[in-house]
C-alpha cells in the first residue's frame, strides 16, 4: 500500500534545467540583443530610402494661350441669359377656364386669343342692361309723343284764353302738362344714359372673360387647363390658378451677370464683351455692356450687369435661362516699355499665358510656380501682369500649355518627383 502511494508522487528532479541547455539559451538571447540594433538601423534606411522616393500627390491647371492681337480680356464673369420683356398672362378676373388656345413653344402675336373664361353670367348681365336702355328709350318716345300733343292744347288754351273764352285755370292746367312732359321725357333720357353705362360695363366684364396676349413672343410655360378656376389673386388652398400662359418676347434677350465688386472698376457702358453660351462652347457671340445697375449685393458683394447681344436675330439658338459665360474686353493698346524693379512688371508688356491664381506661390519677395515636367516638380520664377477674375497673366517664365501644379504640398521643392491626381 506504501508502494503505491509513492508511485503517485510528483517527481520533482524532473523539473530541474540541465546545465548545458542553460547556457544554450543565455546564448541565443545574447544573438538576439546583438542582432537587434543592426534590424533597427537597416529599418531606418528602408523607411528612409521609400520615404525618399515618395511621389508627392498633386493637382495641375494648363496654362492658357491669351487671345491672339485684338481685344485682350480683363475680366471674366458668368450669368444667365434673361429676356427683358417677359410676362406671366393672367385674367382680370377669376373665372373658370373654358377654352385654351395654345401650347409651349406656340408663337403668338400681339392680341391673339390665349383662352376664354365662362361669361354666362356677364353675358346675363349684359343683356340686361340692353333691356333697360330699350326700355327708357321706348318711354322717351312715349312721353315725346305726349309731349306734342299738350304743346298743341296749350298753344289752343292760349288762344281761346285771349279770345276771353277759356279761363286762365284751364291756361295753367295746359302749361303743367307741358312741363311735368318734359321733365318725364328728360327723366327717361337719363335713364336710358345710365342703362347704356351698364351696357359698357357688362360688355367689359365680358371682354374680360378672354385672355389675349399683350405683346408678340413665344409661350414658354402653360399654366390652366380647361376647367379649372383662375383668379388675379392667389385664392389659397392650390385649387385655383394665378396665371395662364408666360410669354417671353425673344427679341428682347439680353444676358445678365453678377461681377464681384472688387472688379466692376473694369467694367463701362458700351464696352465690348465675348459670350459663350454652356450649351455652345465653339460659338462665340459678340456682345456689348448695356448698363451697370446702379446697386450692390451686400450679401453676395456683387454688382449687376445687363449686356446687350449684337445680331440676336443671328442667333436663333439662344433661350432664356441659358448659362452663359463673359469675357469684358478692352481695346489692344502699344506696349510702353518702363524699367521694372523690386517686383514691378514691365508697363504694357504683353501676356505670354494665363495661369490660375492658386498656382502662384511667393518667397523671398518673389513669385514663382511649379511646372510638371517628366513627373517632377520645377520651380521657375514669374513675372505676373493684370489679373483676370481667378486668372493672372504671366509676363515670361511660363508658356501656354505647359502643367501648373496649383494644389500640392506646401513643403514641395524643386526636383521632388510628383504624382497627378486624376
Amino acid at each position: 500500500m506504501a508502494t503505491q502511494l509513492d508511485s503517485t508522487r510528483p517527481d520533482l528532479g524532473s523539473l530541474r534545467i540541465d546545465e548545458g541547455k542553460r547556457a544554450k539559451s543565455s546564448r541565443g538571447r545574447r544573438i538576439v540583443y546583438a542582432a537587434m540594433p543592426v534590424l533597427i538601423f537597416t529599418g531606418l534606411v528602408v523607411a528612409a530610402y521609400t520615404l525618399r522616393n515618395q511621389r508627392a500627390v498633386v493637382e495641375v491647371a494648363t496654362a492658357a494661350k491669351p487671345e491672339a492681337g485684338g481685344p485682350q480680356a480683363l475680366l471674366n464673369a458668368s450669368g444667365y441669359i434673361t429676356p427683358r420683356r417677359r410676362a406671366t398672362i393672367a385674367a382680370k378676373i377669376t373665372g373658370r377656364v373654358t377654352g385654351v388656345f395654345f401650347d409651349e413653344g406656340t408663337r403668338v402675336a400681339q392680341g391673339q386669343l390665349l383662352a376664354t373664361l365662362d361669361d354666362s353670367d356677364t353675358r346675363r348681365a349684359l343683356d340686361s342692361a340692353k333691356a333697360d336702355r330699350d326700355s327708357a328709350q321706348a318711354a322717351i318716345a312715349d312721353f315725346e309723343v305726349q309731349l306734342k300733343n299738350a304743346q298743341i292744347a296749350l298753344r289752343r288754351a292760349e288762344q281761346l284764353q285771349k279770345a276771353g273764352i277759356q279761363t286762365q285755370e284751364a291756361l295753367d292746367n295746359a302749361s303743367t302738362a307741358v312741363e311735368s312732359l318734359q321733365a318725364k321725357a328728360a327723366l327717361a333720357r337719363q335713364q336710358a344714359a345710365a342703362a347704356e353705362s351698364r351696357i359698357h360695363v357688362a360688355q367689359q366684364a365680358v371682354d374680360n372673360c378672354t385672355i389675349r396676349a399683350p405683346f408678340a413672343g413665344i409661350v414658354v410655360s402653360k399654366d390652366a387647363q380647361v376647367g379649372e378656376m383662375v383668379s388675379p389673386v392667389s385664392a389659397g388652398g392650390g385649387f385655383t390658378r394665378t396665371g395662364i400662359a408666360t410669354i417671353v418676347d425673344m427679341h428682347s434677350n439680353e444676358i445678365e451677370v453678377d461681377v464681384n465688386e472688387s472688379y466692376i472698376a473694369r467694367v463701362r457702358p458700351e464696352q465690348p464683351v465675348t459670350a459663350t453660351l454652356d450649351a455652345y462652347p465653339d460659338k462665340p457671340i459678340p456682345a456689348k455692356v448695356r448698363t451697370v445697375i446702379p446697386t450692390a449685393d451686400r450679401q453676395k458683394a456683387t454688382v449687376k450687369v445687363r449686356i446687350t447681344i449684337i445680331d440676336l436675330e443671328k442667333h436663333n439658338f439662344i433661350l432664356p435661362d441659358m448659362g452663359v459665360k463673359v469675357a469684358f474686353l478692352e481695346e489692344a493698346k502699344p506696349p510702353a516699355k518702363g524699367k521694372a524693379g523690386d517686383g514691378e512688371q514691365e508697363k504694357g508688356a504683353e501676356a505670354v499665358a494665363y495661369i490660375p491664381k492658386s498656382a502662384v506661390r511667393s518667397g523671398g519677395g518673389a513669385s514663382f510656380v511649379y511646372v510638371v515636367r517628366e513627373g517632377k516638380a520645377e520651380r521657375r520664377a514669374v513675372k505676373l501682369g493684370m489679373d483676370r477674375a481667378s486668372d493672372v497673366a504671366v509676363l515670361a517664365g511660363v508658356r501656354p500649355g505647359d502643367s501648373l501644379v496649383v494644389k500640392g504640398p506646401e513643403n514641395l521643392k524643386d526636383g521632388d518627383p510628383v504624382e497627378i491626381r486624376e
